[in-house]
């Protein structure tokens, strides 16, 4: 049949698998594999760094529930990629990473960008290998698919040596692989269905726990069906908002530190007692709560907290599970029980609370009065990517989020420098819809000069970037002799002209009107804007009942 390019086998592999968008920074040896891809059809989206265009595709991964690709360099491009591929171990998401790598000819001999790349992203990887063949190429990027997409997902590692990219062979010697299907939804066990429901029916005070798990398994319809059928109040974890809307009754997500704390039954769906609900432990627990867990990776169950009643399945189909025995034995937790009239209660005194910090959380403006302002404008259907500590944390109890997989944040893994990556991914997978990018200063930092992406290919974000003069605020007047405070940044920047200088349209905004006329404004726009807000750099979150609320973690 002729010859055939190492690049063209790889880019009509992935077109096999059904890959429709690729992120990169090209450059020898990988340069052909984007235009490759490009010729089959792939959407090919060229980045600024290896670090934004590995969250990217990450991201991409979370949203469409295929493997997103990432394609970068040899040696130093391939170790850039490193700490955002990490993430993508962390929080279980699907990911092929394509690395460049040296001549297999000439390994050891100091070649180009030479570097032991495969040991460096083995320790993050459900798989990493170096591939050495290039008839086989498609068996490998096959098996790539079917590890990354196995749950638990993540992430795979393929190195690619210059020479099978850019060398060519006989089409008849390639081994082409068929597409990868999607894993089985895997149910629960029959027994383990029965322990949960009996966990569950001997609660007083019951919760339940959406994780990001959910979201990534498509499980919206039926968790909203088990939590509006058993009546339980529920809390979604930051990346689970909008797996049901934020405004459903159920909700306690004002009542949080409430609820954790004197819950007696949990069920915990898609969730992990990691760092992020404090191992499941005292004080943020009661010492004697019951925790179900549902989970498609059976390692995670009993993490920190011995879990008593354990569903190990797919979480979609362990909820239709759970939903028939309640359409055969219908049970519903009390509705007048004093417990939810509580919850209720506490989650009141604190959205009252919250809503009272507007307009009167800093001089001249604070976060919350930024951030409610973000909130009122934005559109019920808006992709929200938020980062920075005070930044993100905030903006998880202020901005709601109404459909699923359309909030991307720190995660896992506390990850920084996420927020451009994930930004122009949210932009590519939901055509139509605005994304809005709510960054810290030292978060837009990390990427900045993504903007240009976004203006490149006409991306409709709107990045807010809420500038406190550092990394945890950093006011002015400490600017003073030789040593200046190690999270200081420089005072007076104005960040709205980087976005102008690549492009788009940049905002000043330095008070609730200014930031809601140019929210208008950004918000009918085709292409990205940048509002720039300064803050007051001693703003901070509303004040924690506990000390241990403040706490990392």
């Amino acid at each position: 049949m002729g010859e055939i390019s190492g690049a063209e086998i790889i880019a009509r592999s992935l077109k096999t698998q059904g890959l429709a968008t690729m992120y990169g920074v090209v450059g020898i040896p990988v340069s052909g594999i984007a235009t490759a891809a490009q010729r089959e059809g792939i959407h090919y989206y060229g980045m600024r760094h290896e670090m934004p265009a590995t969250y990217a595709a990450q991201a991409t991964g979370y949203m469409t529930g295929r493997p997103g690709v990432a394609i970068v360099v040899s040696g130093p491009g391939v170790l850039n990629a490193a700490g955002a591929y990490s993430n993508a171990w962390s929080n279980r998401w699907p990911l092929l990473l394509l690395g460049g790598a040296s001549d297999s000819t000439k390994m050891g001999m100091g070649d180009f960008q030479e570097a032991e790349q495969v040991a460096a992203l083995a320790p993050y990887s459900k798989w990493a290998i170096r591939v050495e063949s290039m008839e086989r190429l498609p068996q490998y990027i096959a098996e790539a698919y079917r590890k990354a997409l196995s749950p638990p997902a993540g992430p795979v590692y393929l190195d690619l040596p210059g020479n099978l990219i850019m060398g060519s062979t006989d089409e008849d010697k390639v081994e082409w692989a068929p597409h990868v299907p999607d894993p089985r939804r895997v149910p629960s066990d029959t027994e383990s269905i029965e322990q949960a429901l009996e966990v569950l029916k001997s609660a007083d005070q019951p919760l339940i726990v959406i994780g990001k798990g959910m979201a990534y398994g498509r499980a919206e319809d039926e968790i909203k069906r088990f939590v509006e059928a058993t009546g339980i109040p529920y809390l979604a974890m930051p990346m689970a908002k909008g797996v049901l809307p934020d405004d459903h009754d159920q909700s306690v997500a004002a009542a949080r530190s409430f609820v954790l704390q004197n819950s007696d039954v949990i069920f915990l769906a898609g969730a992990r007692l990691n760092w992020q609900l404090h191992f499941g432990l005292p004080p943020r627990f009661r010492p004697d709560v019951k925790i179900i867990q549902l989970d498609n990776n059976p390692e995670e169950i009993g993490v920190n907290v011995p879990a008593a009643a354990a569903l190990i399945g797919d979480g979609k189909v362990t909820l239709g599970q759970l939903l028939d025995k309640l359409d055969e034995q219908p049970w519903q937790f009390p509705q007048d029980s004093e417990w939810l009239q509580t919850v209720k209660a506490n989650a009141r005194e604190n959205e009252e609370l919250v809503n009272g910090m507007r307009g009167n959380d800093g001089d001249p403006i604070g976060y919350y009065t930024t951030l409610m302002e973000v909130k009122d404008a934005a559109p019920r259907d808006v992709v929200y990517v938020t980062e920075g500590e005070g930044t993100m944390a905030i903006a998880r109890t202020v901005l709601d989020t109404y459909h699923p997989r359309h909030r991307l944040d720190a995660g896992s893994f506390g990850s920084m420098g996420l927020g451009h990556g994930f930004a122009i991914a949210a932009a590519v997978e939901n055509p139509g819809k605005r994304v809005i990018c709510v960054q810290g200063d030292s978060a837009f930092g990390f990427g900045g000069m993504e903007v240009e992406v976004a203006t490149r290919y006409k991306l409709p974000i709107t990045w807010v970037v809420v500038n406190n003069n550092g990394i945890g605020g950093s006011p002015a007047d400490r600017f003073v002799g030789e040593h200046l405070p190690p999270n200081a940044l420089t005072p007076g920047l104005r960040y709205e002209k980087v976005m102008e200088g690549m492009g788009g349209k940049g905002y000043y905004a330095t008070s609730a009107e200014e930031i809601r006329a140019a929210l208008k404004d950004a918000l009918a726009l085709d292409g990205p804007s940048l509002i720039h807000v300064p803050i007051d750099a001693a703003s901070k979150r509303k004040p924690q009942k506990f000390g241990w609320l403040a706490a990392r973690g």
